[in-house]
């Protein structure tokens, strides 16, 4: 009882929040990951409004999570597993107000995604997509290649419960995220990323 009042009334977000101490947002990496939303969790009033999508894969959420320089958990939003990421990518990125780059996948490219990022102050690193006219010429590659940061994250997230939903609720879920990404926060948690590359060079 005590999680759920905890949940609704937006705590363990908070306390998320309270956890991230001085992010390093040199550099930002997004992605999303889908998540199996076990028979429990479905038949809320409206599967729609809990983030629970219906796909071939049977019932999923997705997690949309930016990470710092250092691979560590900054921003997260969760919808249903059908929403693509160039769809939830403008609430995530607009929570990275001092990122001075922001790197994603060809999932996201877009030019209202990179108008937004550049609109933030903040650098685009997004290969575009094949049948693109412009090209990748200006693709930061020796960035783009630390985006296994976000992808390393969403591994160890899995460690915590967040590879199966089993709340009915969004926010339920949402909360079992948010203290997954605090968990992460220790130092000793904490990945080697660009900037400490490019210091110890």
């Amino acid at each position: 009882k005590r999680f759920n009042a905890w949940s609704s009334a937006g705590k363990w977000l908070k306390v998320f929040q309270a956890l991230i101490e001085e992010p390093d947002l040199e550099w930002a990496f997004i992605d999303g990951t889908y998540v199996k939303a076990h028979q429990h969790s479905s038949g809320a009033a409206s599967d729609q409004h809990e983030a629970i999508g219906k796909s071939r894969a049977g019932h999923t959420s997705k997690i949309h999570l930016a990470v710092d320089a250092h691979g560590l958990p900054v921003a997260f939003e969760i919808t249903g597993g059908n929403v693509n990421d160039c769809t939830s990518a403008p609430e995530l990125i607009a929570q990275l107000p001092a990122a001075e780059a922001i790197v994603a996948d060809k999932g996201h490219d877009s030019e209202r995604i990179r108008k937004q990022i550049e609109a933030q102050g903040a650098r685009a690193v997004i290969p575009r997509k094949r049948n693109s006219l412009k090209g990748n010429g200006d693709l930061d590659r020796g960035l783009y290649r630390y985006r296994h940061l976000v992808e390393n994250a969403f591994t160890r997230l899995k460690h915590y419960r967040a590879a199966l939903r089993y709340d009915k609720l969004k926010r339920n879920y949402e909360s079992m995220i948010a203290m997954a990404c605090g968990f992460l926060w220790p130092p000793c948690e904490s990945s080697t990323g660009p900037s400490e590359n490019a210091q110890a060079s």
